[in-house]
């Protein structure tokens, strides 16, 4: 399971929205004839590289755990 931090989760909350605000126009609410295909791809790229860090460092974190376990014995 992927534990992320408060302010991650902040920033995920934000790129989870501006998903739908890439091909959805938020004034009128219609569907875009154009849709911002960078913003989309954007927030795309920032959910994955959240989720590639906040694993990164729950396995580090892991890593020294089990180094403190061992070495207590």
């Amino acid at each position: 399971m992927i534990i992320v931090d408060k302010y991650l989760l902040v920033v995920m909350i934000f790129l989870i929205v501006s998903i739908p605000i890439a091909f959805i126009s938020p004034s009128t609410g219609e569907i875009r004839e154009h849709p911002f295909i960078p913003l989309f791809y954007a927030s795309i790229a920032g959910l994955s590289i959240i989720i590639l860090y906040s694993s990164y460092k729950d396995r580090k974190e892991r890593q020294k755990d089990n180094i403190k376990r061992r070495s207590k014995k």
